[in-house]
């Protein structure tokens, strides 16, 4: 492994992680506190996440819409939970043209009130059910205690907002959304295992009946909620006048669920797979999944290298070239092992003359020569096998630093270096507790591990964790 520029993991994480966000050129720190401009690298990874993700949500039957980016104050009070939940992080919005507003406008922390409203409008008759809506947006929720990616003033996110007939229904498109979707995505591509629950009734997203929540365990043995669905019961469709004729002609109010995830992803994605050489980004998402390393320009090195290149493109690898030697080879490669790609190819004169390049793995290292001839397939093989392996470093991570507790206190003392499984029944009473201690309950799930029907469902495991 190259030397690392970076602060060691076991050292300072917090630090190591924005070493990476800085040094592997994905972010940085935006002139107004909170907010962040996302480099070209750390976009091209956003854009992945959002093709794939994108992708899942129209399988389920959403279709992408826009809505306005300033709502009207008048609207958020409408649902008196929500309001009280995103007052301490609005924005609001008091003077523009150079003259006060005749009502403040919020700057979207959340769009359940001004898509409800739109709703409210189309939804007439049980024949315009289920409504399915998905938004791609920036939301500004003002943040107290920044960090670039996980918690920011302005970040990206996709929002879904959805109405249904009945409860049966929106439930189960809720629940769809999280397995088929957000887990799916976590597992297959992120290469993340996460945990699948409930979150408790202190947790849950403000206005609605039930909130469901996909958590991941951080390279620090912290968890990181990755994205969260909801099931909004009729809360909103009773504030916002969204009725349908039934069947029979009677009039009834719709049942809703609201979803999303963000660029929160990215801090996972870097905090899960990430070593003391930067990132590690599995190569179901790479935007470069092979970077081919010219050693030097000897011969005809770079029309090699060149041919190489285009060989593994016309595959259908995400490739690039890299033949800028007049920067020394030890400074790219650091470069390449910080951006994480997950296979460098170093050609040099050297190995051409035997029919050989050489194959580095990002994800442990391991460096083999190999021919030229079936270079592609080898390739595309390495690859799955990388995907494989960092999920399944991932999952060994988690499974040794996961504990079984019987008690509060117990749960506490093994929280500060992983995660606690505790019984609901006895830690119910003690979540107070448990969030003085800085801990909290990321999830409630069956001992089976199955979503529960409700928080006081008998014999639920809550899962107990520092969090970011």
């Amino acid at each position: 492994m190259a030397k690392s520029v970076l602060t060691p993991q076991d050292e300072n994480f917090p630090q190591w992680y924005q070493d990476v966000v800085a040094k592997a050129e994905m972010a940085d720190n935006g002139p107004v506190r909170g907010t962040m401009v996302i480099r070209p690298y750390g976009y091209a990874i956003w854009e992945r996440m959002q093709r794939e993700l994108d992708d899942r949500i129209k399988a389920a039957g959403a279709r992408n819409a826009y809505f306005p980016l300033f709502i009207p104050e008048s609207y958020l009070r409408r649902e008196a939970e929500h309001v009280e939940g995103f007052s301490p992080e609005l924005a609001v919005v008091t003077h523009a043209g150079g003259k006060e507003l005749d009502e403040p406008a919020v700057v979207r922390p959340t769009s359940e009130t001004i898509i409800n409203v739109f709703f409210a409008k189309w939804v007439q008759s049980h024949r315009d059910l289920p409504l399915l809506i998905n938004q791609w947006a920036n939301v500004v929720r003002w943040e107290l205690r920044p960090r670039v990616f996980l918690r920011t003033t302005e970040f990206l996110w996709q929002e879904g907002h959805t109405a249904h007939a009945t409860q049966a229904d929106a439930n189960a498109y809720a629940v769809r959304i999280l397995n088929q979707v957000y887990e799916d995505f976590a597992l297959d591509v992120l290469g993340i295992p996460v945990l699948v629950g409930r979150k408790t009734e202190r947790e849950r997203f403000a206005g609605a009946d039930a909130t469901y929540t996909i958590e991941g365990m951080m390279g620090d043995g912290k968890a990181l909620q990755m994205g969260t669905s909801h099931e909004l019961g009729q809360n909103f469709s009773r504030a916002f006048g969204i009725q349908f004729q039934d069947e029979s002609g009677a009039n009834q109010f719709a049942w809703q669920t609201s979803w999303g995830v963000s660029t929160r992803l990215v801090g996972a994605l870097i905090m899960a797979h990430g070593d003391d050489a930067g990132l590690r980004l599995p190569p179901r998402l790479a935007p470069v999944q092979v970077v081919v390393l010219l050693v030097k320009a000897d011969g005809d090195s770079g029309t090699q290298a060149a041919a190489i290149t285009e060989q593994l493109r016309t595959s259908g690898i995400r490739v690039e070239l890299d033949d800028r030697v007049g920067v020394s080879f030890g400074r790219r490669a650091v470069e390449w092992e910080l951006k994480g790609v997950p296979v460098r190819i170093e050609v040099g004169p050297r190995d051409l003359a035997e029919g050989l390049v050489t194959l580095v793995r990002r994800d442990n290292q391991a460096k083999a020569q190999v021919a030229l001839d079936g270079l592609a397939p080898r390739i595309a093989a390495t690859l799955e096998e990388i995907q494989a392996a960092l999920h399944a470093d991932a999952l060994a991570r988690r499974e040794a630093l996961t504990v079984d507790v019987g008690t509060v206190d117990d749960a506490i003392k093994a929280a500060q270096s992983g995660f606690a499984r505790i019984a609901w029944d006895t830690a119910r009473e003690a979540e107070g507790a448990l969030n003085e201690a800085a801990v909290s309950v990321r999830c409630l799930q069956r001992a089976d591990g199955g979503l529960p029907g409700s928080s006081a469902e008998p014999g639920l495991v809550a899962t107990v964790a520092k969090a970011y």
